[in-house]
């Protein structure tokens, strides 16, 4: 089983993933340490600030480890925001009916009232680069898009309303 996790920045992707590492044991792949990799190896111009770029630079990367995954019945949580809207059209349905997916975004009216608790726990599985300056403007805007873009695509998206906490117990079930 391949487990597909994305979503804007700062809903607890990682968190997700690692609390899914803890329950199933499945052992899980950050896209963002994979770009991190290859950026710091110099094996790319890309900067970490060129989000549009590196879903084209890394998902078909990302698509076929995870195809080679299904492929050898290999459990894994793959975790990152550069996951396309259409990514369902790079997998048949071999490859499909072994991937769940999961889109995590948060409503406009939940970033308001819960500001302070999203930015409290922006560091809690790991270590934000310096100049991380997300604003509460830039959160809603990229929560939309991801909303906007996955629906257009036909997934489902869990948006958080109201319970984080009762939310991601959902997904773990």
């Amino acid at each position: 089983m391949i487990i597909l996790i994305t979503g804007a920045s700062h809903t607890g992707k990682t968190m997700l993933a690692q609390k899914m590492l803890e329950k199933y044991g499945y052992p899980y792949l950050s896209i963002d340490h994979l770009k991190m990799g290859l950026i710091r190896s110099s094996n790319t111009d890309l900067t970490p600030e060129d989000d549009d770029a590196l879903t084209e630079y890394l998902w078909p990367i990302v698509r076929e480890m995870i195809k080679t995954a299904v492929e050898n019945d290999q459990n894994l949580i793959v975790e990152g925001c550069y996951v396309p809207f259409g990514w369902r059209r790079d997998f048949d349905v071999h490859y499909l009916k072994d991937i769940r997916f999961i889109c995590l975004a948060m409503s406009d009216e939940y970033i308001r009232s819960h500001w302070d608790d999203i930015t409290g726990h922006a560091l809690e599985i790991e270590t934000r680069m310096a100049g991380d300056d997300c604003t509460l403007e830039d959160l809603q805007t990229g929560n939309q898009r991801i909303i906007e873009g996955f629906q257009w695509a036909g997934e489902s998206v869990t948006v958080i309303e109201y319970d984080y906490e009762k939310m991601i117990q959902k997904l773990l079930e």
